[in-house]
């Protein structure tokens, strides 16, 4: 079995501790993963601290040729990388390719929003006595930025975090979710093989007691998450004192009005409903289907639904692939049939096989179930009818989450309504709500966390605006 160690300051360092990694799929072996003592944790941030005094003061030129050489990197070992995420998390192949070929544009706009990073000069003499007085204002880096990712994208999550922290001149000790970590180790590698200064990234799996030294140590100037809601508030509680960015839980919804080109929403919402078995945060959990086109909508979903393979994510046909684990897809189970004792109806799928859940369609669902207004992070997707426009809103709102929402409409009053009046932090016109491209600005509102990234967007969160005021007079 492969064995993969800690990176700290460049160097592959063993733990006293391993974790054997499963397959999600069929329980065959993926590598042994080391796990971080806490004096490891402390070790690494030590590493990052102290890179950081040269790292920032490397020119734009030079990050951006850094994170060229990444992405290049991350390119010519695109096979192996896509076959780690399909063996740790499950992911069918045609979606972890896909994911490895954005981790390869994600470093690469990072590494030209690096030489983006300007300024500003703002004229100091707006009051009758001040005068020949300026401001310059710029950005600088944090210094150390602790990030915490989870399971469902192994490497671009990653590269969300990882990228505009080196674009911007900041150090990172990286603490991947374990089942995936192999990926995230395959691209220190790589960072390892560019000429970045050692100690620039760390790559420390670990438990959550040495985790907690990304909390406390005072050198960490950042926290930056992506995880769940009852994991990423009490992170932000302890670290209190720190800038912290929380990517959370999402429960994304779409309306699909009469006039909406139905042709092209079907095949994107069976993409954004079941992909990756729904274990994206913005994937599709609730559809608003106006009542004029709600018999003739349904038919086609439902039969498009009931075509979608199941089965081993190594193969190149595989839609639907496994849970990340039985519990996960244990759970699911168990709020589809509360749905279903409590009125119901199952229109497609659900059942269980193992860790295998069957892409499923609920109707009649009621709005206080869990199944319809918590995050359920499975292939499952509640249909509800509508009438009227500002309903189908104030339904979409109807969640203690925010994160995107997605309508399908040619009536640009209705976009803009929409825009107005969604507690999201971002609305999609004319696709789903599962849609993201690496450089927009993403991020959510409510328990969804606060916070944006996207690059630039996350080089503003992990930078800090200083002021020099000039006075020219003397």
């Amino acid at each position: 079995m492969p064995e993969y160690k800690l990176l700290i300051n460049g160097d592959w360092e063993a733990s006293e501790t391993a974790k054997d990694i499963k397959s999600p799929f069929d329980r065959s072996d993926v590598g042994k993963v080391h796990f971080a003592q806490k004096a490891q944790m402390e070790e690494a941030v030590t590493s990052a601290h102290e890179a950081f005094a040269q790292i920032k003061k490397l020119s734009s030129f030079e990050r951006a040729y850094a994170l060229e050489k990444i992405s290049s990197g991350i390119k010519a070992k695109k096979e192996e990388l896509t076959q780690s995420i399909v063996l740790s998390a499950g992911k069918p192949i045609k979606y972890s390719r896909m994911e490895v070929e954005r981790a390869v544009n994600t470093f690469k706009i990072a590494s030209e929003e690096a030489k983006r990073i300007g300024g500003e000069v703002i004229p100091l003499d707006l009051s009758a006595q001040i005068k020949e007085r300026w401001g310059l204002v710029r950005r600088f880096p944090l210094g150390v930025i602790g990030a915490i990712t989870p399971f469902n994208f192994p490497i671009n999550l990653v590269a969300h975090k990882v990228a505009p922290a080196l674009a911007s001149g900041n150090t990172v000790v990286l603490r991947p979710s374990s089942q995936v970590a192999v990926t995230s180790l395959l691209l220190g590698e790589i960072i390892n093989n560019t000429d970045y200064p050692l100690g620039g990234i760390n790559i420390v799996p670990s438990g959550y007691e040495a985790a907690e030294v990304l909390l406390n140590d005072k050198r960490v100037k950042m926290l930056t998450f992506t995880g769940s809601p009852a994991i990423g508030w009490g992170l932000k509680k302890k670290a209190y004192k720190k800038k912290v960015t929380l990517e959370l839980g999402g429960n994304a919804a779409v309306v699909i009005e009469p006039d909406a080109d139905l042709e092209f929403a079907l095949p994107r919402i069976i993409l954004g409903s079941f992909s990756y078995s729904g274990q994206i945060c913005i994937s599709i959990q609730r559809i608003f289907l106006h009542s004029k086109i709600y018999g003739r909508f349904m038919a086609n979903f439902v039969e498009a639904t009931k075509k979608l393979k199941m089965g081993n994510p190594l193969k190149e046909d595989t839609d639907i692939g496994p849970m990340i684990n039985i519990t996960a897809a244990k759970q699911t189970e168990e709020w589809v049939t509360e749905a279903v004792e409590k009125g119901a109806r199952i229109i497609a799928g659900g059942k269980r096989d193992g860790a295998m859940f069957e892409p499923t369609i609920l109707e009649n669902v009621a709005p206080e179930l869990r199944i319809s207004w918590l995050e359920a992070f499975a292939p499952v997707v509640v249909v509800n009818r509508y009438e009227d426009f500002e309903e189908a809103l104030k339904g979409v709102n109807y969640s203690i989450y925010g994160l995107q929402a997605g309508i399908f409409t040619r009536d640009l009053k209705k976009a803009f309504q929409a825009f107005e009046a969604l507690d999201v932090g971002g609305v999609i016109i004319n696709d789903i709500p599962t849609f993201r491209t690496d450089h927009m600005p993403y991020g959510g509102v409510k328990e969804s966390g606060f916070g944006r990234e996207g690059l630039k967007y996350a080089i503003e969160e992990m930078t800090e605006m200083k002021l020099m005021a000039i006075n020219l007079k003397n």
